[in-house]
């Protein structure tokens, strides 16, 4: 496989910069979903925000964590990424490029370099197809090999990349378990050399044990081939270990994002602060001691969120000032941003 392959850094209102060689910025990115009624005379009464103002970047080589709860909209901003979701409005600038505005003829070469993990290994492969034609597929879809003989010798040279036995380029999904489904789906995302990948929850649905080799694979694949990371999730314990930075999603938005240790260590959001004191410690000493934050109530509808801040109605911090006004994702110390009024170091910032 070959080498993988700067925008100016984004205004303080537009939310986060970082400095370096920017991959993918994505800026004010919305998706919204029409909600209708009628059977014969269909009239819209609502619209879904599951994607609602979010910004961020990433670096050449670099992986950002996007974690929060379900529903909180990770998997629509990937796919809005991806442009297999169009988005309502906003920017997906990769390399330069701003994709929303791209018809599929021009995406089409710009989806060799962005691929995706999905999250179940089980749906995600097609049980009619053997492994080496799942893999193989993408290389045809796009021209680069058409000889049979060239796309499955990729195919098993792919294989051993992930760490499979070649000789599984014969056999179909149902003979393989989760892990293994998950290689060749890891597989298939590199067959097309891409500089991007968005990985969307590609290890809730595997055993603990398994979830640390793809983790590690992940991370070696990184290195060797200078890939860079979207890694979805909603297991904060699992982005600990692959994430460089961390933005924390709740309801369509973005309310913080910090370096990986700089988010553990010291989380500013009351929804950050929660995520974390849920994730279990080994230590039964040191968990028998922890502060835990119980969120009261359910995560609201977003076809009808909460004014203001979208977190207020569930927030041991809100004040009334909470319901009246959005937050505005601002940085309240070096690379560290925070949307909350209550957050330390916001108001001054």
């Amino acid at each position: 496989m070959g080498t993988i392959g700067p925008q100016p850094p984004a205004r303080r209102e537009e939310g986060p910069s970082i400095e370096g060689d920017v991959l993918l910025e994505v800026r004010r990115l919305r998706k919204y979903f029409p909600v209708t009624s009628g059977v014969l005379f269909q009239r819209r009464v609502g619209l879904i925000k599951a994607v609602d103002d979010v910004s961020f970047s990433i670096r050449k080589g670099e992986t950002l964590g996007l974690v929060g709860e379900s529903g909180s909209g990770k998997t629509t901003t990937g796919r809005c990424i991806l442009q297999l979701d169009r988005p309502t409005s906003g920017e997906v600038r990769f390399e330069g490029r701003d994709l929303a505005q791209l018809d599929e003829a021009e995406l089409r070469p710009v989806r060799r370099r962005m691929q995706v993990i999905f999250q179940d290994p089980y749906s995600s492969l097609n049980p009619r197809m053997t492994i080496g034609q799942i893999i193989g597929e993408p290389l045809r879809v796009h021209e680069i090999l058409e000889a049979k003989g060239e796309v499955r010798e990729r195919a098993r040279e792919l294989l051993s990349v992930v760490g499979l036995n070649p000789a599984m380029a014969d056999r179909f999904p149902h003979e393989l378990s989760g892990g293994e489904r998950q290689r060749v789906g890891i597989a298939r995302a590199l067959s097309l050399q891409p500089s991007f990948i968005v990985c969307d929850e590609p290890v809730s649905a595997l055993d603990v044990s398994i979830q640390a080799q793809i983790i590690n694979l992940l991370e070696d694949l990184q290195a060797r081939f200078g890939l860079t990371y979207l890694f979805i999730a909603h297991d904060l314990s699992v982005v600990r270990h692959i994430g460089d930075r961390v933005a924390v999603m709740y309801l369509g938005k973005i309310v913080e994002v910090a370096d990986r240790r700089e988010l553990y260590e010291n989380p500013l959001h009351p929804y950050t602060q929660a995520l974390l004191s849920a994730v279990p410690v080994p230590d039964p000493a040191v968990e028998a001691k922890r502060e835990r934050v119980i969120l009261r109530g359910e995560v609201p509808s977003a076809l009808n969120p909460p004014s203001g801040c979208v977190f207020h109605p569930r927030c041991p911090m809100a004040i009334p000032e909470c319901s009246q006004g959005v937050p505005e994702l601002r940085e309240v110390s070096p690379n560290h941003w925070v949307a909350c009024i209550r957050a330390e170091g916001y108001q001054s910032a």
